[in-house]
């Protein structure tokens, strides 16, 4: 893995300028998981670094399986790893004081994917959004707490915020509860959002909506990690992109031009998936197949199997992280 060399934006060398510049970042980071009955681990995340700015938004891109959402959680200490390092603000956050970790569990938040199962369908609007709030006590009155409420409730486009404050969960549509469950962060007034999936199961209007509250957070300088299998939506949220594949990162690049000229055959795979409003196009797949389990993993490069471009080398041998080009990384033989 490249060491000491500066990637613009993202960076993936661990020196101590590294930490210290990252608002959030992960060293060599693996996730396993032991499964009843298999005897080898689960690798869900294995060997990951990646770091975002203050103020920027990552994205990690593939397809369900390749360790995107394991990610998600151990950044927010959901999950813990096996092995390696996450950093906020150049501090393991493993070792945190006590005062350090509730200010880490208010100033890092996440977004679920499923506003459904995210949200308690007994509460009211108004205690989804004050829950986090009042547990980690960051108003002195009911009259704070209120205005936190109605603040955040604006943020997200729910108006009145009296009004909806009052209703039921259950009362609202899937559009409606993520946008809940986005303001009962923002209430928080985090730093940082870890987004897993946040629209993929909307409708495409409301989608463009949820979107529209994300793109205005960002300019009000909020970070963001964006988990998502739609490499088209991070051409324009995102400022630079990891792909992932079970369980390891594949590509690393700036949005713009991942999108624009994908290097290695999975990325390029997911491009090439990417719907075109034409009824005449017709959808390239790039890879064979379906993903295989992290539980048996193939030899050699995970995704030789499906890979078009795959020879004898991708069978036995791992592909290295590596530079490829300026600030664009890639684990291909032949890239």
């Amino acid at each position: 893995m490249p060491r000491g060399e500066e990637v613009r934006g993202l960076t993936l060398e661990a020196t101590e300028l590294w930490k210290e510049r990252a608002l959030i970042a992960t060293e060599e980071l693996r996730v396993y998981f032991k499964v009843k009955g298999a005897n080898r681990p689960l690798k869900a995340v294995d060997g990951v670094s990646v770091s975002v700015e203050k103020g920027k938004t990552l994205g990690i891109v593939g397809e369900s399986g390749s360790g995107k959402t394991t990610l998600a959680k151990a950044i927010v200490k959901l999950v813990k790893p096996t092995a390696g390092r996450i950093y906020f603000e150049g501090k393991d956050i493993y070792k945190l004081s006590k005062s350090e970790e509730k200010q880490f569990r208010r100033r890092v938040q996440m977004v679920f994917q499923d506003p459904f199962d995210a949200i308690d369908p007994i509460y009211s609007v108004y205690d989804a959004v004050s829950e986090g709030a009042k547990i980690l006590g960051l108003t002195r009155s009911k009259s704070e707490l209120d205005e936190i409420v109605f603040r955040a409730l604006e943020q997200v486009r729910l108006t009145p915020a009296q009004d909806y404050a009052q209703r039921r969960v259950t009362s609202l549509s899937g559009g409606q509860r993520q946008r809940v469950a986005i303001a009962r962060v923002l209430a928080m007034n985090p730093d940082a959002l870890i987004l897993d999936e946040p629209v993929s199961m909307l409708d495409a209007s409301v989608r463009g909506e949820i979107m529209k509250i994300m793109g205005d957070l960002k300019i009000q300088g909020k970070t963001f990690v964006m988990i998502t299998h739609d490499i088209a939506t991070l051409k324009f949220f995102a400022d630079e992109v990891v792909v992932m594949y079970l369980g390891r990162v594949m590509e690393v690049a700036n949005s713009k031009e991942i999108t624009r000229n994908p290097l290695h055959p999975y990325t390029q795979a997911l491009v090439a998936a990417v719907p075109v409003p034409d009824p005449r196009y017709k959808v390239k797949s790039l890879a064979k197949g379906e993903i295989p389990s992290a539980l048996n993993p193939p030899a050699g490069c995970p995704f030789h199997p499906r890979c078009p471009l795959a020879q004898e080398i991708c069978r036995t041998q791992v592909p290295e992280l590596r530079r490829v080009a300026p600030g664009r990384l890639a684990a291909c033989h032949f890239v």
